[in-house]
């Protein structure tokens, strides 16, 4: 796929007009102050890998609803004083998987916590142990349109409330220092990580690469691949209702949480991305409001974006961080 999205020197001014609800802060207040009604419970529980170098934990912690949400910690092996955090969210699909996978961050000399999606882990990678409990109303095959009738029933809600109870859990353990917290993760994870962004006041660093759940009214029309693509297979079926489910989804929009981030942010853009188009990236990252703020572009790459190249960057950019 040649490049289709505007050119570069145009998706660095692109600004979204995907509308802020008025009651946007209220409703997110809410709903995490509904969440936190639920003890957190958070667990740890070794689990033998075989590993040297690393040691897993097992993490069970209270999500929305007080619904189970699993994890795994990883931490290096013999570590005894507190070690920067890595908060790290998965992408569309996919679980935590095992526990001795994504060793990267562990091996950096951090603390790495990665949760699980509910519902999904089973698309890809090692699989998921997070069930969503939560019934819908009628909705395309996926996640995106479930519960799209209303923004407290929307799938999302449950997720970006998970991810903020996860920084939570993985904050409570003796060996996670909490002044130093970093939330990271790719395509739908780095959508949750703008979320989280947002919603965690006093993180010190955040990382999402190429993100999903931004921009919503833009992203649904402009690319025809799969999971924006459910959206309008949605709406395909249900007619006349476009406006209703915009603003459902305009709670949950990327954007406006980086209108609200407040930590030091370095995003990662792919000119080729058919699945998370650039103009869609560079939205959320022109609205991310610390001044402290840089994107990393690949030319000619499509959604694996920059892959190794762009872990490698991040972990030379925490180096300042974290």
């Amino acid at each position: 796929m040649a490049l289709f999205d505007l050119p570069l020197d145009e998706l660095r001014a692109y600004r979204s007009e995907s509308p802020e609800p008025d009651d946007f802060d209220a409703f997110w207040g809410k709903t995490l102050q509904q969440a936190r009604e639920h003890e957190l419970d958070a667990r740890f529980e070794p689990v033998e890998t075989g590993l040297s170098t690393v040691e897993v934990y097992d993490v069970t912690f209270a999500g929305f609803g007080g619904h189970p949400v699993k994890g795994w910690l990883r931490l290096p092996a013999g570590a005894a004083q507190p070690l920067p955090l890595v908060v790290e969210f998965i992408g569309y699909g996919g679980g935590r998987g095992l526990p001795h996978e994504n060793l990267l961050w562990a091996s950096t000399g951090r603390a790495h916590f990665t949760m699980d999606t509910r519902g999904q882990g089973s698309a890809w990678g090692g699989g998921g142990g997070t069930p969503d409990p939560v019934g819908a109303a009628p909705a395309y095959p996926g996640f995106m349109t479930r519960g799209i009738d209303a923004p407290e029933n929307y799938y999302y809600r449950r997720v970006f409330t998970d991810a903020v109870r996860a920084v939570e859990a993985a904050r409570s353990h003796p060996l996670a220092d909490q002044a130093r917290t970093v939330v990271t993760g790719g395509s739908q994870g780095g959508g949750i990580a703008l979320a989280v962004g947002g919603l965690v006041p006093d993180l010190v660093a955040v990382a999402p690469d190429v993100p999903f759940l931004c921009d919503f009214p833009r992203a649904a029309t402009l690319t025809d691949r799969h999971p924006y693509r459910e959206i309008g297979l949605f709406l395909k079926t249900h007619r006349g209702r476009s406006a209703d489910v915009l603003r459902t989804l305009s709670y949950f929009d990327g954007v406006h949480f980086a209108a609200r981030g407040r930590a030091p942010a370095l995003f990662s853009a792919a000119l080729e991305d058919e699945t998370c188009p650039p103009s869609t990236v560079f939205a959320a990252f022109n609205a991310w409001a610390h001044g402290d703020k840089a994107i990393e572009v690949y030319d000619f790459n499509d959604h694996e974006g920059g892959g190794p190249f762009q872990e490698a960057e991040k972990v030379r950019w925490l180096r300042s961080y974290a």
